[in-house]
């Protein structure tokens, strides 16, 4: 009786699902982005195509299809499917779907994908309690994270399963997800015209994310049955202004500049305003945290060396989190750029130097600098009469290190902004010592 009833109730709820699971691909073929998985010859195709049983870890961005695979590996192999949430379930949880996809695969030898999603939620009780069924080949098990597994998985877990790392969608990808929700019967069965417009309004709300592009295509969907969606239309659905920026348009330039210029100038708060006027317009995080990493040796350089590290550091904590949470990072980063004595020493040097080397001034490497490890090198005089500077009171030692050429040349100018004062004065120093006074 039960089963009856529950027969009827999911056929009740059919087409009631949200727009992001009807539109769930069916197989590898529909499956939008991460073609660098779903090549002939993959460790995901050969498990779909095979029935021997796997262990896979899907790390990647939320909304980039991890569950989406899982369902499909199940379907195609025609495998039961158990998907539990690390978030709500205990060792008690997993420990029943283990022992019923053990009974099935005893009683009629179907095998069971169990999909843990969020698995880097789980404890190591936890995720111990997987390792009987991953070793023993019990269940085909695919763990979904979002998080870096070599940090939030147990190294025995870890090691007997293969790891995928899928990227966030691209604008295409993401506009093709949505071209096909507006078409296809299970999605909104042309019943409505997406404005261009407000697809790529859509595209940039989405951040790379599939399912709250689809999210917010049903959304304003159900402000107009039938008809067009434009950009108001979204705007209203979702409550968020769209941003008019072009990345290959003037918007893409200016507000670049103009971040740029506001750190330049210190003015931490137009900084920000610029910053996150391009995060919510959808610009790539990553060349948001390439800008800062050339601003910080451009325009801050010695007067702040801590600033290129905040830079790197906020570009690597932008690749490993991923937005929305990255723009704490990157905000960080400019807040820190900002406010730093500004210096623009460093490219000048560097500008001068590349000058004076396409005007020919280039000369021979002094003898006494030559490498000298090959052999025949002493019989050329390389290396001969080079002195080690660590053989000497404070670490140095007079002698020529320029080729003749640009001997004498001067391409580093240091300010007195911030800390690099103590570089100008420790360079003074040295350079009256090697070079006497000029």
């Amino acid at each position: 009786m039960d089963s009856l009833f529950d027969s009827a109730a999911e056929e009740a709820h059919k087409g009631q699902e949200p727009l992001a699971v009807r539109m769930r691909p069916r197989s590898l073929d529909e499956v939008i982005g991460q073609r660098h998985l779903l090549g002939q010859g993959t460790p995901l195709r050969r498990l779909v195509e095979s029935d021997a049983p796997m262990s896979l870890f899907l790390w990647g961005p939320p909304g980039t299809g991890k569950t989406t695979l899982a369902y499909v590996v199940a379907g195609v192999t025609k495998r039961r499917f158990i998907e539990v949430s690390a978030v709500s379930a205990g060792v008690k949880e997993v420990r029943a779907a283990i022992d019923q996809a053990k009974r099935d695969l005893g009683m009629t030898g179907r095998q069971t994908v169990l999909f843990v999603d969020e698995v880097h939620r789980f404890n190591k009780a936890q995720q111990d309690a997987l390792l009987p069924a991953v070793e023993n080949r019990w269940v085909t098990f695919i763990g979904a994270t979002t998080e870096n597994p070599f940090f939030s998985v147990i190294s025995p877990l870890l090691s007997r399963s293969l790891l995928l790392t899928l990227e966030s969608l691209s604008e295409d990808d993401i506009r093709a997800v949505l071209e096909r929700a507006v078409t296809d019967p299970r999605g909104l069965g042309g019943k409505v015209r997406l404005a261009p417009e407000a697809a790529g309004h859509l595209v940039r709300l989405a951040g790379g994310d599939a399912r709250r592009s689809l999210t917010y295509l049903e959304a304003a969907a159900l402000l107009v049955p039938e008809g067009e969606i434009t950009v108001e239309t979204v705007e209203k659905a979702v409550d968020k202004a769209a941003v008019r920026y072009d990345r290959q348009g003037d918007q893409h330039y200016d507000v670049i500049s103009a971040f740029i210029k506001s750190m330049r100038g210190s003015d931490v708060d137009a900084a920000l305003h610029y910053l996150a006027r391009m995060i919510e317009a959808g610009e790539d995080p990553r060349f948001l945290a390439r800008r800062i990493m050339i601003f910080a040796s451009e325009d801050v350089g010695m007067a702040d060396p801590t600033c290129l590290q905040v830079a790197v550091a906020a570009a690597q904590a932008v690749q490993m989190v991923g937005l929305p949470e990255g723009r704490l990072n990157l905000a960080q980063a400019v807040i820190h750029c900002a406010l730093a004595p500004k210096s623009n020493a460093v490219i000048k040097a560097i500008g001068a130097a590349a000058d004076d080397v396409r005007r020919g001034l280039i000369g021979q490497v002094p003898n006494h600098l030559r490498d000298g490890h090959y052999p025949g090198a002493a019989k050329l005089g390389h290396g001969k009469g080079y002195q080690y500077p660590h053989d000497f009171e404070h670490g140095l030692v007079k002698q020529d290190y320029a080729p003749e050429e640009v001997r004498g040349r001067r391409y580093y100018e240091p300010t007195r902004h911030g800390g690099e004062a103590y570089f100008a004065d420790r360079w003074v120093k040295i350079r009256e010592f090697l070079r006497g006074r000029s």
